[in-house]
């Protein structure tokens, strides 16, 4: 198969995990929805291109690599809609206005929202079916000129490099992942063990399987839907660059 990797690294990133209430944790591995909603930022869809959006999710098989852990970062966060200058429309990014309206437009808000902090992972991504469109050579060539900025989970979380590592075939995703160099700027060589979240058709005797729900329903903009994910640890093989 062929996998697109990517190098997810940034002084903050979120990894958007089950909301209750006012706290917003993050996941320790990027999701589905997370993925596809990048990959469509990259490609310039918008959230009316929902059937788009949808079919690139559905595509999707993600696997990570955690290269460094970083800690965990909790912001405090409050907001009141009512004060004069956030009342009626502003303007967004590509230069539209925009008019807040809903239940949540008015009154104070407050958030508690989860961040990992200085953390390094390696992603894998592949498609099924691979030769329907968007393939993966041109998912490389957005995200190496995306249609507008790309964040890691939030819109505050800038990558701090390169998010293309490039394109590989390998058997699997944890082949893929496994294969390639060990981020040697944190002091891993072949043979350190790292930490795998990997779609559970791969599952093997040496990890365990878990329920996480990482799936949007983009027509409705709202999170549905689980999946089985595989956890395990493994040692590094080195290989191609990173």
């Amino acid at each position: 198969m062929q996998c697109l990797l990517l190098r997810f690294e940034a002084p903050m990133m979120s990894f958007g995990g089950i909301s209750v209430d006012a706290r917003r944790p993050t996941d320790r591995a990027p999701g589905a929805s997370l993925l596809a909603g990048l990959l469509g930022n990259a490609l310039g869809l918008e959230h009316r291109d929902h059937e788009r959006l949808q079919r690139l999710q559905d595509r999707l098989c993600v696997g990570a690599r955690c290269d460094r852990p970083g800690s965990r970062l909790q912001d405090y966060q409050t907001v009141d809609l009512g004060q004069p200058h956030l009342v009626g429309a502003g303007w967004t990014t590509q230069g539209r206005v925009e008019v807040r309206g809903g239940a949540f437009s008015t009154g104070t808000h407050i958030r508690h929202r989860d961040y990992l902090a200085d953390a390094s992972y390696l992603v894998a991504l592949a498609l099924e079916p691979p030769d329907e469109e968007p393939g993966i050579e041109r998912l490389a060539e957005a995200l190496d000129r995306p249609a507008r900025p790309l964040y890691l989970g939030r819109k505050g979380c800038i990558p701090a490099t390169r998010l293309l590592v490039g394109v590989v075939s390998a058997g699997s995703l944890e082949q893929a992942l496994l294969a390639s160099a060990p981020h040697t700027a944190r002091g891993q060589s072949p043979g350190a063990e790292v930490e795998l979240w990997l779609p559970a058709a791969e599952a093997t005797l040496d990890g365990h399987t878990a329920w996480i729900s990482d799936r949007r329903d983009w027509a409705n903009q709202i999170h549905t839907g689980r999946r089985l994910q595989l956890h395990k640890t493994a040692q590094l093989r080195g290989g191609t660059g990173d």
